[in-house]
């Protein structure tokens, strides 16, 4: 007797469902929120609290990315970078049963905002969901080669989302952390799409190495590198102290090398290094916050 997949076992369908999130990129939106918690501090002496902002953080954002993995399943299922990977090219998952899942835990993360915080954020979260959700996947993504650009303002919005939650108003320190992942997230992407640019071409999806070639690309990947540096300064600026600059401007500097190494070069293991490169640099920069902040709570 054959025993049952793992596919089609509980833990095998639960990892199924986990996958429509994105997880690893859902790690990143946590990351920025929690950092933003952390900075604004009211949360710390409240773990509960500080936990089901993080929690809330997650499901609406969770629920963006797998209505996005069910609007985009057929293209998903044209790409080798996602065929294989994803649960609905896969068939693990019924598109319909995809569709209550992204809703319903979209919906939770919502109220959670709306009755443990305030309504404010909930209609924030709300929003984000819709704006990446349906404006940037059905929208903007097949039509315009802007579409990483513009849809990387849901995916910078935790940090905005948390403080939100935690204060019911809005400061400029989310939002310098909002630009900063905002600016991040054309050289991040796009470096990837140099490497799967084939992949893009077979999806039709007009990505930036696709329609304008990699000479463009390779400009604005460096033109945006310069003012995600830029950015990280003004976190110095109105928050941070001295430790947050010293790392931040090394490993800003370092960014800026890549990419332009990226554009001289012009190989796959430049744009690789580039991307996993970009991926570091954005969780360095964000502990550096974390511990600056620190230091500043010992010296008080």
């Amino acid at each position: 007797m054959h025993e049952a997949s793992p596919t089609h076992t509980v833990i095998g369908q639960l990892k199924n469902y986990l996958q429509l999130t994105k997880p690893s990129i859902m790690l990143l939106v946590i990351i920025t929120g929690a950092t933003a918690l952390i900075i604004e501090g009211s949360l710390l002496h409240e773990p509960l609290r500080f936990c089901l902002v993080l929690l809330a953080l997650y499901l609406t954002g969770g629920s963006a990315n797998a209505l996005n993995q069910y609007f985009e399943r057929d293209i998903d299922a044209r790409m080798s970078r996602t065929s294989k990977r994803r649960p609905l090219p896969r068939g693990m998952i019924k598109p319909s049963r995809a569709l209550f899942f992204s809703i319903f835990i979209g919906l939770t993360g919502v109220l959670i905002f709306g009755f443990v915080f305030n309504w404010f954020t909930a209609l924030l979260s709300l929003a984000t969901i819709l704006f990446y959700s349906l404006f940037y996947t059905l929208l903007l993504k097949p039509n315009t080669t802007q579409n990483i650009v513009i849809g990387g303002i849901a995916g910078a919005m935790a940090p905005v989302g948390a403080w939100a939650a935690a204060t019911g108003r809005m400061d400029i320190v989310p939002w310098i952390l909002f630009l900063i992942v905002f600016l991040w997230t054309p050289p991040h992407f796009w470096a990837l799409a140099l490497f799967y640019k084939d992949d893009y071409y077979v999806s039709k999806l007009p990505m930036l190495p696709v329609v304008k070639g990699d000479d463009i690309t390779l400009q604005q990947i460096v033109v945006y590198s310069f003012l995600l540096v830029i950015s990280t300064l003004l976190f110095f600026i109105f928050q941070a102290g001295w430790f947050y600059l010293i790392v931040a401007s090394a490993t800003g500097i370092r960014f800026i090398i890549k990419s332009v190494q990226a554009k001289k070069y012009r190989t796959e293991k430049h744009f690789r290094g580039l991307f996993g490169y970009s991926i570091a640099y954005l969780f360095i920069l964000f502990t550096a916050m974390v511990i600056d902040d620190f230091i500043t709570r010992l010296q008080l």
